[in-house]
């Protein structure tokens, strides 16, 4: 834009609501940040038994994927080890304010494995935590791979080898493809930033498995066209939380039902739900996401295998073949 801001693709919902629906939501998320969230014993992982899988998955060849929760997965793929928007502290906010979550990450940040590519989708406080990137090794070696204007924020932290990228930019490092591509978002980290960086979802392309990270987005004719351009894709991780109100999210966050939209128009094989169960950031109950995302996936055609809700903490291995080699 002619002011130095960055604006959706063309289609996508407009971003507009009244006083009368952010003010009751602004209380209502006062009050939940003092509730204790009922959290299923079958929703996490121990922290042994996660950093069990993934060096058991290390210790082989075959690309891999592990939710450490909400938008952050430690992904293999093409030998390198990729790690998502790592918001792995506590709070989703500065200086311990914002958000707390509710589930701990699902592997301790001295604990990852090296870090090839470091992959953040947006400056939100829930994905790019600067308390886990001060703390995150490797910083002379990994690769970081970042939305428009968001770069000088990790060169300033250390970080040596920063691209910033614009949308369908691509990077090449040794057989993985990384290609930034449209999301249906915003961005903004302190009041007066508002879109002044850009937003994006990641692909990842090696010789054996094709992956979209879909970042934080409302949905929008944008993921047809990604389809119809760099799909289809063996795997799409995509957001199924944070949607309601619908007048003041669905400019941001898509639900469960339009994540499978988002999937069947990306021509994606393998749908995985993130963003949701890891910080109360909205108003829907907090383990309503995946109910809903299931039942979406079955009546959109998609088998029970292929609709994947993962626990916190859990690796599975990413299954070679079609389409990652057309």
């Amino acid at each position: 834009m002619p002011d130095g801001t960055f604006r959706n693709p063309k289609g996508s919902p407009k971003k507009s609501v009244s006083l009368r629906v952010t003010l009751p939501f602004f209380a209502e998320m006062f009050s939940k940040s003092f509730s204790k969230i009922d959290v299923p014993s079958s929703h996490v992982m121990s922290r042994d038994e996660a950093q069990e899988g993934v060096a058991r998955h290390l210790a082989g060849t075959d690309d891999f994927l592990t939710w450490l929760g909400h938008a952050s997965f430690l992904i293999r793929i093409a030998g390198k080890i990729i790690l998502t928007d790592p918001y792995l502290t506590s709070y989703a906010g500065p200086a311990g304010l914002g958000p707390k979550r509710f589930v701990r990450s699902g592997i301790a940040i001295r604990d990852l494995p090296p870090i090839d590519v470091l992959a953040v989708s947006h400056n939100h406080y829930d994905h790019l935590d600067e308390r886990a990137l001060a703390q995150l090794p490797g910083k002379d070696s990994m690769t970081v791979v970042v939305p428009l204007n968001l770069g000088d924020f990790f060169r300033k932290r250390g970080f040596a080898h920063v691209v910033d990228m614009d949308w369908y930019d691509e990077l090449i490092v040794n057989d993985l493809k990384v290609t930034a591509l449209p999301v249906v978002h915003w961005s903004r980290r302190v009041g007066f930033d508002y879109n002044t960086s850009l937003w994006a979802g990641f692909a990842f392309k090696g010789p054996d498995h094709h992956l979209m990270f879909g970042g934080d987005s409302g949905y929008g004719p944008v993921f047809k066209d990604t389809g119809e351009r760099y799909g289809p894709f063996n795997t799409a991780l995509l957001g199924i939380g944070a949607y309601a109100p619908r007048e003041m999210m669905r400019a941001s966050h898509a639900t469960p039902e339009e994540a499978v939209e988002m999937g069947r128009d990306l021509r994606a094989a393998t749908l995985v739900g993130m963003h949701w169960g890891t910080v109360v950031l909205t108003q829907e109950p907090p383990f309503e996401p995946p109910k809903r995302f299931l039942a979406a996936g079955r009546a959109g055609g998609y088998d029970e295998d292929d609709i994947w809700i993962m626990k916190i903490g859990e690796t599975r291995k990413l299954e070679p073949g079609w389409p990652s080699n057309n």
